[in-house]
């Protein structure tokens, strides 16, 4: 009987998360939320400029630098997801930020792009 009691109380033990555990995803968190603010920045910026006419290319090309950026943004935040998940310390529907995001500034860059 005390083989089987010292199994179970292993088991109960390896199911409840670690105190570090929980402060790894805490961090993850928090880094991946900041990350997607500053890229969320970056591309609503990509989608506020406006020219003024077909003659303000400077608009223009603000809007297609803000949304490369943006993209660069995109795809530091999938490789820290990628760390992040690979570590455990993060379920996979992170991965939904980064490609949210990256479809919003591709968008940007192709369908959605300021006319010249």
């Amino acid at each position: 009987m005390s083989s089987s009691a010292g199994s179970t109380t292993e088991v109960h033990e390896s199911r409840r998360p670690r105190v570090s555990s929980r402060i790894g995803t805490g961090v993850c968190a928090v880094v991946l939320a900041l990350t997607a603010s500053v890229t969320g920045y970056v591309v609503l910026t990509a989608f506020m400029v406006e020219p003024d006419g077909p003659w303000d290319r400077q608009a223009i090309t603000n809007s297609h630098v803000a949304a490369v950026v943006s993209l660069a943004f995109c795809s530091v935040m999938a490789l820290l997801t990628w760390v992040f998940v690979r570590a455990e310390w993060l379920g996979r529907w992170w991965y939904t930020v980064p490609v949210v995001l990256a479809i919003a500034a591709l968008l940007r860059l192709t369908l959605l792009a300021p006319s010249r």
